[in-house]
């Protein structure tokens, strides 16, 4: 079994930062740079070169970091087993995902409580960040799983489809387009409200937009907010258009709070993908997590 030093150091290793992993592992930084330095002192050779207030591995480092993640995989794969064998044994595993907004919100959370009930002994933080700043934090090591939206592809990362949405246009029942079908030309004379950059529904109604040849530049933009919540509670007392997640806004369609106003020649699906960086995929439990959520919405 990996060694608390070498747990600490493999979450040093994937942050590149002590800070950052005194916090993630709720220790002091001194204490997460005494575990480190006897590592040094017991492998005879630096394994970080400080920069400022950062740290790049030193290449006896990589070495070690690489080793110690495929003794993790097979560490997780020990406990699997095990477990099988021996329902009393319930080995403690920690797993960091990222995901948008609105997965964040309307999407992940069953899957995270379903999941939690079959394996009580995950211990799991999830980060909440719009899809461009959730690729950013997987590609910068903060997260090992992310779950994003209609984002363009980035080369080095995977993709595994999770489950298709759908954007919808909504206003308040004050606004007078409640009743009314728009192309999407006519969205050119119409207030609306969108979100932030870097969003993946602003992203999808882009794309869409793209297609008819129209700019988010081109349309008449009332306010711009970051969030989901803040958009909805916007439109709800606003007389402007906006784009929400059909997911984020099935309640207040139901109850008549929100109108959706249909626009017909726009394509606003949009698609929700777990993202992983490439030659991780195997990796336990972030595999069996992803297989899990796939599962759970299949049916």
């Amino acid at each position: 079994m990996l060694s608390h030093k070498h747990e600490i150091f493999l979450e040093v290793a994937r942050l590149l930062s002590f800070t950052k992993a005194s916090q993630m592992l709720f220790v002091s930084q001194s204490a997460v740079s005494k575990q480190v330095k006897a590592l040094e002192e017991h492998y005879k050779t630096g394994l970080f070169e400080r920069l400022g207030n950062s740290v790049i591995l030193t290449p006896a480092g990589e070495l070690l970091y690489q080793k110690l993640l495929l003794a993790k995989q097979l560490q997780h794969e020990l406990h699997q087993e095990f477990t099988a064998l021996s329902p009393g044994f319930s080995p403690q595993v920690h797993m960091v995902i990222g995901a948008s907004t609105t997965v964040s919100l309307y999407v992940i959370p069953p899957v995270l409580s379903a999941y939690l009930n079959k394996f009580p002994n995950t211990q799991l933080t999830l980060k909440n960040r719009n899809s461009e700043n959730i690729l950013k934090a997987l590609l910068d090591h903060e997260i090992d799983l992310g779950i994003i939206e209609g984002l363009h592809k980035v080369s080095n990362v995977t993709y595994t489809p999770l489950l298709t949405d759908e954007v919808v246009a909504v206003c308040s029942v004050r606004n007078p387009l409640r009743k009314k079908e728009l192309r999407a030309r006519d969205l050119l004379e119409v207030p609306v409200a969108l979100r932030e950059a870097g969003s993946g529904t602003l992203a999808v109604l882009e794309e869409a937009l793209a297609e008819k040849h129209i700019k988010l530049s081109d349309l008449k933009v009332k306010v711009r907010l970051g969030g989901t919540e803040a958009l909805k509670n916007f439109v709800r007392v606003d007389t402007c258009l906006a784009f929400l997640p059909r997911q984020a806004v099935m309640k207040e369609l139901a109850s008549g709070e929100l109108l959706e106003v249909r626009l017909p020649d726009l394509n606003l699906v949009r698609h929700f993908d777990f993202v992983q960086r490439k030659g991780t995929e195997n990796n336990m439990p972030y595999r069996e997590f992803v297989q899990f959520a796939r599962r759970y919405y299949a049916k």
